[in-house]
């Protein structure tokens, strides 16, 4: 793992610039946030999400509340973000839009 190496800067706002305008950077991981109708929606689509993670091998941080739902995404391995976190940014939003 120790041969990971985050995206250069460059690159990174390119790949967020294809992705649904819905994703936002944040220092090394990139975030969307979902409003819901209510809590069983919320935790209805983290299911999907959590579902899509486990057949991808690639996991997001999650937060489910009242009304919305916080997907984050980084590569630990490299301290920052690389190609593998927007290819599953798109995935996660085929899923939940």
């Amino acid at each position: 793992h120790g041969d990971i190496q985050p995206l250069p800067e460059a690159e990174v706002e390119e790949l967020l610039g294809h992705l649904a305008g819905a994703w936002d950077r944040s220092g090394p991981l990139i975030r969307r946030h979902i409003q819901t109708r209510n809590f069983a929606q919320a935790f209805a689509l983290a299911t999907r999400v959590a579902l899509l993670a486990e057949r991808e091998g690639h996991h997001p941080e999650l937060q489910v509340g009242w009304g919305h739902l916080v997907v984050e995404l980084t590569t630990h391995a490299a301290g920052g973000l690389t190609r593998n976190d927007f290819i599953m940014a798109a995935k996660v939003d085929r899923v939940i839009d």
